[in-house]
Parts: C-alpha cells; sequence; structure tokens
C-alpha cells in the first residue's frame, strides 16, 4: 500500500482522490504550518512514498534525509521556493507545483487591493463603523481615478497578463511592463509598452502590480532606491511574494510619504510583520489569500493529488518543475 504524507489540510477532494486509489494517507493533525523540526519528525515515522507539501514548509537536504522512499513531493502552491529543487534533482525525486491554480483569482486579488487603496474602502469604512458620519462631505477620503492613469507591470506571467486585460478592458488604463522577456501578446492586444528595466515602469506608473516568482534575483527587486523612484501618488501591490519587497524599506516609505500607499497580500517576514506596519493607516493587507476562493483551492487539490497519482502509478507529474 502507497503511504502519502500531507502536511497540513487540504479539502476533502484531493484527499479522497488519493484514498480511492486505496492509498494510506497521514495528515498534519495541527491547525498551523508543521515546524522544520515537527515536518523531518513526522517524515521519519513510515516509510513514505509521496508527500504533498504547502508553501509554508521549507523542504531541504535534512527533509529528503527523513523521507528516502519518497518519490514526489507535491506543492500545493504556484511556486516552489519553499523547496530545494537542485537537492531533488540530485536524488531524483520529483517536485511538482500547481500553475494556474487560481492565477485569475490572483488576479481579482490585486484588483481588490488596488480598488481598497484608491477608492479609501479601508479607511471609509473604519470611519463608519466609529459613528464618524455626519452626512455628505465633499473634502473626505479624496481617492485617485483609475481611468487614463497608468499601470505598471512588473512580471507578465498568466497573473500579470490578466492584471492586465482587466485594467485596459475594465479602467480604460494605459499600460508599461517589464519582463525579462518582451510580451508581444500584451503589447498587440493592449497596447502595453515594454520597458527594459524595473526602474523605468517604478518611474512612469501610477499603480505599481508585482507577479514575479521569488529568485536569487528578485529578492528585494523593491527596495529603499527603486520606492524612491516611484511617484509620490502612486501606488504599489504585491501579491507575488513577500521577500520581492524589502518591507522595512517600504514601511519606512509609507511613513515618509514616498509613495502614497501599498496594497499587501504577502509579506517578508510572514506570518510577522515589519515593525510598524499594521500601524500604517495608508496600507491595506490580506492574510496571504489571493488564492483563496473554494475553485481555486479545489483546483490546487486536484492538481497535486494528481501529480502523487501519476509517480504512484509509474508515470512521470504533468507539473514537474525537475
Amino acid at each position: 500500500m502507497k503511504k502519502i504524507y500531507i502536511t497540513r489540510k487540504i479539502l476533502d477532494a484531493g484527499i479522497k482522490m488519493l484514498t480511492d486509489k486505496g492509498y494510506e494517507v497521514d495528515i498534519n493533525p495541527k491547525d498551523r504550518p508543521l515546524t522544520h523540526k515537527e515536518l523531518v519528525k513526522a517524515l521519519s515515522k513510515k516509510p513514505y512514498d509521496a508527500v504533498l507539501t504547502l508553501l509554508t514548509d521549507q523542504v531541504d537536504a535534512q527533509v529528503f534525509d527523513a523521507c528516502p522512499t519518497a518519490k514526489i513531493f507535491a506543492n500545493y502552491a504556484i511556486g516552489t521556493n519553499n523547496i530545494d529543487v537542485n537537492e531533488a534533482k540530485k536524488r531524483g525525486v520529483y517536485v511538482t507545483n500547481t500553475p494556474g491554480g487560481g492565477a485569475d483569482r490572483v488576479a481579482e486579488h490585486a484588483w481588490a487591493l488596488i480598488l481598497a487603496l484608491t477608492c479609501r474602502v479601508v479607511e471609509s469604512d473604519e470611519y463608519m463603523r466609529r459613528g464618524k458620519f455626519n452626512g455628505w462631505n465633499p473634502m473626505i477620503f479624496h481617492g485617485m481615478k483609475l481611468a487614463g492613469k497608468m499601470l505598471g507591470i512588473i512580471g507578465t506571467g498568466r497573473i500579470g497578463a490578466d492584471v492586465a486585460h482587466r485594467a485596459v478592458n475594465g479602467f480604460g488604463m494605459k499600460l508599461v511592463y517589464y519582463d525579462v522577456k518582451r510580451n508581444e501578446e500584451l503589447e498587440k492586444s493592449f497596447g502595453a509598452v515594454f520597458c527594459p528595466a524595473v526602474d523605468e515602469v517604478l518611474k512612469n506608473a501610477d499603480v505599481v502590480s508585482i507577479h514575479v516568482p521569488l529568485l536569487p534575483t528578485t529578492q528585494h527587486l523593491i527596495n529603499a532606491e527603486r520606492l524612491a523612484m516611484m511617484k509620490k501618488s502612486a501606488y504599489l501591490i504585491n501579491t507575488s511574494r513577500g521577500q520581492v519587497v524589502d518591507e522595512n524599506a517600504l514601511v519606512s516609505a509609507l511613513k515618509n510619504g514616498v509613495i502614497a500607499g501599498a496594497g499587501l497580500d504577502v509579506f517578508e517576514f510572514e506570518p510577522k510583520l515589519a515593525k510598524g506596519l499594521a500601524k500604517l493607516s495608508n496600507v491595506v493587507m490580506t492574510p496571504h489569500i489571493a488564492s483563496g476562493t473554494l475553485e481555486a483551492r479545489l483546483e490546487m487539490a486536484t492538481l497535486s493529488t494528481t501529480n502523487i497519482i501519476q509517480v504512484m502509478e509509474g508515470g512521470v507529474p504533468q507539473n514537474n518543475v525537475v
């Protein structure tokens, strides 16, 4: 009987796919991520054939050593920066992800953050709940009109392209973008202007939305120097990976009026926040839920378990990244 370990509860549909195959499935009973030590201990208990991991699990050589029988680590995420992919490759272990799992939902969430900031939604909601509303007042909560403004996109994969589509067709915005490779389809379909450097996007955009993977080249891609390049009236949106933005530099920029505001779904020190971030009124934060719809979670659960089943049946997983 094949043995599978799941590091945190996922939707039952995914688990059922495994049990219907007759696999023995063990699930972390704690309603929180396992620490590295706990993960190593859990995987040492049985000769597991596959492990389904979440983005919060740090999978390194020690984890692979604890589970030498595993043929696949199926990551329940679009990214795999939490797994030492090179180490997996050395050991002949498959690593898979869930590409497209919730991509459209992440784009929607980026827009939710953009609108919350430019329409001053969170501040206005708090104002109402505190009983401060005394009737219509033309001098409060001035936002920013989006039509005709410039949206800058850093990273034009599926999510970035979806954000661009909504910007042009939904809000009548103009587009500038940066990517390591020109996106001719984006230019043709939406009139997007390619910038050969990130700096050019930051200097020209009224709203900057980040959609890049976490790589050595993208860690702290947005730092104090680059924040200072942005317009004082501009907003920064991050639904990619927390470490892409130097969060301490961002706090300083928000405090000192270097930029107008930020919308964040990911954080550099998750689950902790940089000192002072939570006290700022010009930042809107959500707890890493950009892909958090039932539809997206179902797609991610079934994709990750499908990859496991394919390997257990002697095949190659469809979403192999090694």
